[in-house]
C-alpha cells in the first residue's frame, strides 16, 4: 500500500493542503477543531510524516549546543571528542554541534548565558550543570522561546522525563556492591570523593550508595562526602586529612566522573593497595589504573551513547516527535580489569 500524503490528509479532514501544512508545523491561526480534525486523520491513515524531505523544502537546519563545564579532565575531553563526531555522524540530517564551556559553580552567569541564546540561530542545548533554580528556570524560559532545552548527564529534578544519563541511584548502588563484596572485610570506613555535592548525579549516587551499604553491609562506615570543587590544593588537603583520621579504611569510592586526581593523591598519601577503589567513567586513566591494579571496578555510562542520545532527543522535540525510549535508555556498565 502507499503511504498516506498531505493530500490524503486534507481530503479525509476535509480541510485544504494549506491547513494541513500549517497544522503539522504548529503554526499560528487554526482553529482548534480543525487541528482536531487533521489529527484524527493523521491516526486513522497511519500518516508518518517525512521529516527529512520537510526539513529539505523550508531548508531546516539544527544547530544544537552542548553547555559543559569549564572545570574537567579525562571525561570531559572524551564527551567533547564525541560531539565533534555527532557533527559528521548527523550531517545528513543537517545537524551541527557547538560546545560552550560555563562556570558550573556559577548559576548565575549560567542562566544569563541561557538567555542569550537566540531561537533564531541555536535549535537546541544540552546543559551540563549542577541543579539550582535559576538553571531550572532558565531551562523552562528556553523552552518558552522555542529553545529546545534538556539537561546532559546531570538530571534537574523537574525534567525527569526529557533529560540525557544514566540511572544514577543503580550506579552508587553497583559501586557499594563491589566495594563490600571485594573486600570481604566485616568493619570498616570507606572513604567517598565528589567534585560537588550539589551536583545531582553525584548526590544520587551518593543516596544509592548509602542505601546498599546500609543494607547488605552494616559493618562498613561510610564517611562524610569529601568535595573537592576541582581544587587539587584542596583535594590533597581533605583527602590527606581524611586517611590520616580515619586508619580503618578498607575502601574508596570516587563519586564524580574525574578520578584521576583523587586516586592519584590518595596513592601519594598512603600505601592504598589494601583498599578497594571504585571509580566512574571509563577514561586513558581509569583503564590504565584498572590494567595495573590501581582501581578495582569503573561504572561507565558510554560518552558517544549520551551524545548521540541527546542529538536525537533534541531533534525529536523540535520536530515535535517522540524519540524511542529503548533506544536512548543508557546502560550502566561495570569494568573490571578482564573485560576492558
Amino acid at each position: 500500500m502507499l503511504r498516506p500524503t498531505t493530500k490524503d490528509l486534507a481530503k479525509a479532514a476535509g480541510v485544504s493542503r494549506a491547513t494541513v501544512d500549517r497544522v503539522l508545523n504548529g503554526r499560528e491561526g487554526v482553529k482548534k477543531n480543525t487541528v482536531d480534525r487533521v489529527n484524527l486523520a493523521i491516526k486513522e491513515l497511519g500518516f508518518v510524516r517525512n521529516i527529512q524531505a520537510a526539513n529539505l523544502a523550508r531548508s531546516q537546519r539544527y544547530r544544537f549546543v552542548f553547555a559543559l563545564p569549564r572545570s574537567g579532565d579525562l571525561f570531559l575531553k572524551e564527551i567533547v571528542r564525541h560531539i565533534d563526531e555527532a557533527s559528521e555522524t548527523f550531517a545528513t540530517d543537517l545537524v551541527w554541534c557547538d560546545v560552550v564551556h560555563i562556570d558550573e559553580n556559577d548559576p548565575h552567569s549560567i542562566s544569563a548565558f541561557l538567555g542569550t541564546l537566540d531561537p533564531n540561530e541555536t535549535t537546541g542545548v544540552a546543559i551540563m550543570a549542577p541543579e539550582s533554580p535559576q538553571v531550572r528556570d532558565a531551562i523552562f524560559r528556553l523552552q518558552e522561546r522555542g529553545v529546545a532545552a534538556l539537561p546532559f548527564i546531570a538530571d534537574q529534578s523537574a525534567m525527569e522525563e526529557h533529560w540525557v544519563g544514566t540511572d544514577h541511584h543503580a550506579a552508587g548502588a553497583t559501586a557499594a556492591t563491589l566495594i563490600g563484596r571485594f573486600s570481604h572485610a566485616s568493619e570498616g570506613s570507606v572513604l567517598v570523593v565528589s567534585e560537588s555535592m550539589r551536583s545531582r548525579d553525584s548526590l544520587e549516587r551518593r543516596i544509592g550508595f548509602d542505601a546498599e551499604m546500609n543494607k547488605h553491609f552494616p559493618g562498613l562506615r561510610t564517611l562524610p562526602s569529601l568535595e573537592t570543587y576541582g581544587d587539587e590544593e584542596r583535594a590533597e588537603r581533605i583527602i590527606h586529612n581524611s586517611v590520616n583520621n580515619n586508619p580503618d579504611l578498607i575502601g574508596a569510592y570516587v563519586l564524580s566522573s574525574e578520578a584521576r586526581v583523587p586516586l592519584t593523591i590518595l596513592n601519594d598519601t598512603m600505601n592504598s593497595d589494601h583498599l578497594i577503589k571504585i571509580s566512574h567513567e571509563r577514561t586513558p586513566f581509569t583503564e590504565a589504573a584498572l590494567r595495573n591494579g590501581d582501581l578495582d571496578g569503573v561504572i561507565a555510562q558510554d560518552p558517544g551513547h549520551l551524545v548521540r542520545s541527546a542529538v536525537r532527543k533534541l531533534k525529536a522535540i523540535t520536530d515535535r516527535l517522540v524519540a524511542k525510549g529503548s533506544q536512548e535508555r543508557i546502560r550502566v556498565e561495570v569494568l573490571l580489569r578482564t573485560n576492558i
